[in-house]
């Protein structure tokens, strides 16, 4: 009973925490229907700024003053953000706000790199609070009785905002039907850029009260958003009180799970995720039907198909990518290699994005099973090259056929987060079954056989298979099974009535995505010679999306000219400056801002300009 009680206050202490970021962010989702994956870089920005506070300025104005000043400072600079940022993308789809937020995550990350540095900042404890009082023979810190009582006021005072003024009711106006918001004369910017400084200065404040708990670091970002994720999809979307029931359940899972199950604890979180999605896609106390009314807006139904000069495109590119071994050098063959990769990660996610309408927020998952695959062969069973890289896209299909069919049968941001929840899953077991996976260390040693040992022969052998690939992805596209597809995508009742059974077409295009998709996973676990659980992370299913919107979703040609450019200009970035995550951000801000249509999208236009001149 004593170690049930302890665990119990443990995980409420940690729900105070994961709350107050989940509620700014289901808050900022409500009203301005903008999935910010920049809320968690406004969390880590609270820690620092409240731990260089507290160090610099502690004896003026406190610990207390150091947490209230970081989270106001965060709250004004989500103002600022939505002012000169997302105001100008609010009528954009889903994806291209995710792609803005993205970038603004970069931007943010090197900043806080250049401000404060790559190491970790540990802050003060609180005055007063530092100790620990007996618990049935066990001993529990002060400051955890604290984050449970600063939680719980900051939710009854949300409560009261949000039921007792008028800035609440049009809040929760604006979350049921914000065109009615409008017409009744609301100011709508003055309304979101209020809602983005609470949201934000809510982040700012779960930040800075972790000072005593946790270092402040650079990897706080990524780490806390997919767990606000969890929680604001358990909950459900736009609740406030379904975030605070969802952060006890996950924070008490955490809690329990970790002495308990210690190897199995952050898959059942994501388990949690996915069994709320299909079963209950609004979540614990969202509003029942919103999954519907939230689908996401499919991407342009216009496929531009090759003409005239565009039609010299392909070989020409093809002609270029063999030829350019000859004059890259070494260490260009090796980056000629990872786009080759790349491209194909990307055209699989095109396939899916374009041709269904699809929207996955975890393709990685489907990427990293073909390299484990691959890798697990060669450790576990003492493969070659060439019967490894057949299993990859075995792994990959048998995955994918498995979790697209219960993604499929969500739509918009619901499939999103459902996919999501699944590479999560994936990621979670991969990093924590060490004695099949190798967890955090990795599987090393999985090179190619001697007769592909040599670079060169390598990159040409990844050239055709991958191109090869992208080829009958291309093909399948303009088959009948791609106009079925389609035709599901843009007019779902109209092709049940004519027959397409949509759902499983729908299914089967999600699992031919992941196979592709493992084929490149493959290929890149022997391109690295290892491979880690980094792989199936978030990270690089955003990687994907960024190079699909890149390169332009409504081409063929765009996810290779976004798989070219975003990994050319990283890596070469990379290597010419320290600040080339600032960069490379602001450049994918400005391409959201500027060219909706992506690069393949401005060839086009040029093409045809040229055509009417």
């Amino acid at each position: 009973m004593s170690f049930i009680a302890v665990q119990a206050l443990t995980g409420l202490a940690g729900a105070a925490s994961l709350f107050l970021v989940a509620a700014g962010l289901t808050i900022v989702f409500g009203v301005t229907r903008i999935v910010n994956f920049a809320h968690g870089s406004l969390y880590m920005l609270g820690a620092y700024v409240a731990v260089t506070l507290a160090r610099d300025w502690g004896g003026a104005i406190g610990f207390w003053g150091a947490v209230a000043a970081a989270a106001l400072a965060v709250g004004a600079l989500g103002a600022l953000v939505e002012i000169v940022l997302l105001r100008r993308i609010y009528k954009s789809p889903e994806l291209f706000q995710l792609l803005a937020t993205f970038g603004l995550v970069l931007v943010i990350q090197d900043i806080t790199r250049a401000v404060w540095g790559a190491e970790n900042l540990l802050g003060p404890r609180a005055p007063g609070l530092d100790g620990a009082f007996a618990l049935l023979g066990h001993q529990v810190p002060e400051y955890d009785l604290a984050m449970i009582a600063i939680g719980s006021a900051v939710l009854g005072g949300l409560w009261l905002l949000f039921h007792r003024t008028r800035f609440g009711v049009l809040v929760r106006a604006a979350t049921e039907d914000r065109e009615m918001v409008a017409l009744l004369g609301v100011d709508q910017r003055l309304l979101f850029t209020a809602v983005l400084f609470l949201g934000a200065a809510l982040a700012g404040l779960g930040g800075a009260l972790q000072m005593p708990r946790q270092a402040a670091s650079l990897d706080l970002d990524l780490l806390i958003i997919v767990e606000a994720f969890v929680v604001v999809v358990v909950g459900g979307m736009g609740s406030i009180a379904g975030a605070a029931l969802a952060a006890i359940l996950v924070a008490e899972i955490h809690a329990f799970g970790i002495v308990l199950v210690p190897k199995s604890t952050l898959v059942l979180i994501f388990l949690v995720m996915a069994a709320t999605l299909v079963l209950r896609p609004a979540g614990l106390l969202g509003r029942a039907g919103a999954e519907s009314e939230e689908g996401g807006r499919a991407p342009p139904p216009i496929l531009r198909a090759a003409h005239g000069k565009a039609r010299l495109a392909w070989p020409l590119l093809a002609l270029a990518m063999a030829v350019a071994p000859v004059v890259i050098g070494e260490w260009g063959v090796v980056l000629a290699t990872e786009i080759v990769v790349y491209a194909l990660l990307a055209a699989s996610l095109h396939f899916i994005l374009w041709g269904g309408g699809l929207v996955s927020f975890g393709h990685a998952a489907y990427f990293g099973l073909g390299a484990y695959g691959a890798a697990l062969a060669v450790k576990h069973l003492g493969a070659g090259m060439t019967p490894a890289l057949a299993l990859a896209p075995l792994a990959a299909t048998l995955g994918a056929a498995v979790y697209g069919w219960f993604a499929v049968r969500r739509a918009g941001i619901y499939m999103a987060m459902l996919t999501l929840a699944f590479a999560q899953m994936t990621w979670s077991a991969a990093f924590q079954w060490v004695r099949m996976t190798g967890g955090d260390n990795g599987i090393l040693g999985v090179w190619p056989d001697a007769w592909a040992a040599d670079p060169l022969v390598f990159y040409y052998l990844a050239l055709v298979v991958c191109g090869a690939t992208i080829w009958g992805l291309q093909r399948v596209v303009h088959a009948p099974f791609g106009h079925a597809l389609r035709a599901g995508r843009d007019l779902a009742l109209r092709a049940e009535a004519l027959g397409i059974d949509v759902l499983r077409v729908r299914w089967l295009a999600f699992t031919l995505a992941g196979a592709a998709a493992g084929v490149a996973g493959g290929f890149f676990a022997f391109a690295k010679g290892s491979v880690f659980p980094n792989i199936l992370h978030v990270g690089t299913s955003l990687d994907a999306l960024v190079m699909v919107l890149m390169g332009g979703v409504e081409h063929l040609a765009g996810p290779l000219a976004g798989a070219l450019s975003y990994t050319g200009l990283a890596a070469e970035l990379a290597r010419r400056t320290a600040h080339w995550q600032l960069i490379l951000g602001g450049l994918v801000i400005v391409l959201v801002l500027v060219l909706p249509r992506g690069l393949a999208g401005l060839a086009a236009r040029a093409e045809r300009m040229e055509g009417e001149a």
